[in-house]
């Protein structure tokens, strides 16, 4: 090993910039994956659209009169979604939009179930109604 040769001491290593390059290398991949990944999940407007949607055929399904608290609560996940979209949190805005769609349509489902159910009420309280007449007109 030869000696410096100012002041004795074993020469300096020429510095490798392969090692500085592929550091850089794996550094920029990592900023391309990281932005790639957020460049993939879009933006939830079309859960809070569809949530939207929900809670409103939901009010025209009279859910207000059959399934109140569903709708409320449907109502109020989308509000809470809107405002996450407004802050910017997407991802929780996306899960709460589609809490509000999934409540919206089960108030809906309940209230059309309730529907049908006082029309064949109603449909079972005619034909004992009819019957009732049948029978007396058959009387002597």
């Amino acid at each position: 090993m030869a000696a410096h040769p100012v002041d004795g001491t074993a020469p300096l290593m020429a510095t490798s910039f392969a090692y500085f390059r592929t550091t850089l290398q794996a550094l920029v991949c990592g900023c391309v994956l990281a932005l790639t990944a957020c460049a993939t999940t879009p933006p939830p407007t079309g859960e809070l659209a569809a949530a939207r949607q929900a809670v409103s055929r939901a009010s025209d399904a009279d859910a207000e009169q059959y399934a109140a608290d569903e709708l409320a609560r449907a109502g109020s996940l989308l509000a809470e979604a809107q405002a996450a979209m407004a802050n910017r949190r997407e991802g929780e805005a996306r899960d709460l939009a589609l809490r509000s769609t999934a409540l919206a349509e089960l108030a809906t489902a309940r209230s059309r179930e309730a529907s049908v159910r006082a029309e064949l009420a109603q449909r079972r309280a005619e034909v004992a109604d009819l019957q009732q007449r049948l029978r007396r007109e058959d009387a002597p």
